[in-house]
């Protein structure tokens, strides 16, 4: 049987997150020491540990199927490859930033200026498309320190929490692109391959719409189960319990993360009581 071989990024911000979604889909990675590919005994996997600017052309060249990378990388090196799942983890911004003393936020601020950026390409067609012309410095590393030495006007990189800038007496301004984690892959998989790709793919969503979720117990007059069930929208129907207490009912069901403060004040509106919530595990549907 054929082996999917994926491409992890051997150090930096996606390598911990990438291998505990390994971990939460069921494949139990053993890493010797310094080792830069391992096979995996319960999944037909082969993990190769490579250096973040170099897998996106690995990727193109089919030295590996399928890679766990940031979307960023791929729109800078511009290779042909298809991103087949966001992962939601390692967000970030590739965004513009100047010294805080300068006051505006305008793109014109740019035009005619200095730029350093590890990201030309993004850089560069992000200025085409606004029509600003601006001198770009090519740096591989500690871009943010670029303006301090007068080496340029402004920096284009990068920026999680903002932290970094701040520290370096710089300030965000304007986002040229948002990026996280992506499952990316070879365009050339065989069938086999592509098989191996769903079978992990399958897990894979299983593990992150249980991340994005909750699972929600409440208490509820017997009355009001119709309003509640109309805030509960995320699976096909709540499950509801007959309590001891005549004239009341548990409803059970699940609701997204990024609702959830909303949704729990619109249950308390209509009527829940004594509201629990859990964390899910696995979610498949």
């Amino acid at each position: 049987m054929s082996k999917l071989k994926i491409a992890i990024q051997k150090s930096g911000r996606l390598y911990e997150d990438s291998l505990q979604l390994l971990k939460d889909c069921g494949i139990f990675v053993n890493n010797g020491k310094d080792q830069l590919k391992v096979s995996v005994d319960n999944f037909p996997f082969e993990i190769m540990y490579l250096r973040n600017s170099d897998i996106p052309q690995y990727l193109e060249d089919g030295v590996v199927d399928i890679a766990i990378v940031g979307e960023n990388l791929l729109v800078e090196k511009e290779k042909q490859i298809e991103i087949v799942q966001k992962l939601g983890f390692s967000k970030c911004r590739v965004s513009l930033a100047v010294p805080k003393d300068v006051e505006t936020d305008e793109l014109n601020y740019f035009q005619g200026k200095k730029i350093a950026t590890s990201y030309p390409n993004t850089l560069k067609k992000f200025l085409a498309e606004n029509a600003v012309s601006a001198d770009i410095h090519v740096i591989s590393g500690s871009v943010e320190i670029a303006p301090n030495i007068g080496l340029a006007d402004g920096i284009c990189d990068i920026v999680s929490s903002g932290s970094t800038l701040f520290k370096n007496g710089l300030r965000e301004t304007i986002t040229l692109l948002k990026s996280e984690a992506v499952l990316a892959k070879n365009l050339q998989l065989n069938e086999e391959k592509e098989n191996i790709l769903n079978r992990f793919l399958f897990r894979g969503k299983a593990v992150l719409k249980a991340k994005n979720s909750k699972y929600i117990l409440m208490n509820v007059p017997d009355d009001k189960i119709k309003d509640i069930s109309r805030v509960l929208p995320v699976l096909k129907s709540p499950t509801v319990l007959p309590l001891a207490e005549k004239g009341w009912s548990s409803i059970h069901s699940v609701i997204d993360e990024e609702r959830f403060w909303d949704v729990i004040d619109e249950l308390k509106d209509n009527g829940a009581q004594d509201i629990l919530i859990i964390p899910i595990d696995k979610m498949v549907i």
